[in-house]
């Protein structure tokens, strides 16, 4: 396993973003009202409200969930966990291009949620904050 990168610099030219071509959907469920099934979230988070997952726009339909269509952005730095600035470097960035985004972070790498209409516009500003533009 290649060592996490913690340099702000070093995570942000590094993050080499990819545009996942799955859709996706955030959608809440009652605290312990949801059986997986088939439908294996790609995340999720238990909070006071219920259960958010993160699962793809027909897996969600099918759930009778329906909600902003979203496109994935992975960033494949192996960014540490305890790295200081890639999260705001990047929303910074889809914030002045007028891009919402909602950042997941796992152990290896940091996901980026983006409207499905700005998928590939988002993918163009991550590649460009990558290269120092």
């Amino acid at each position: 396993m290649a060592d996490a990168v913690r340099d702000t610099a070093a995570m942000i030219a590094g993050m080499a973003p990819v545009l996942d071509p799955e859709t996706y959907v955030f959608c809440t469920f009652p605290s312990g009202m949801f059986v997986l099934g088939d439908a294996t979230p790609l995340a999720g988070f238990a909070e006071a409200e219920g259960l958010s997952l993160i699962l793809t726009a027909a897996k969600a339909r099918v759930l009778g969930q329906d909600g902003l269509a979203m496109r994935r952005i992975i960033l494949t730095v192996q960014s540490a966990l305890d790295g200081i600035g890639l999260t705001a470097a990047v929303a910074g960035a889809l914030t002045d291009a007028g891009i919402a985004c909602n950042m997941v972070a796992a152990f290896h790498h940091d996901h980026v949620f983006v409207p499905a209409d700005d998928a590939d516009r988002a993918l163009a500003v991550l590649l460009a904050l990558s290269r120092g533009r």
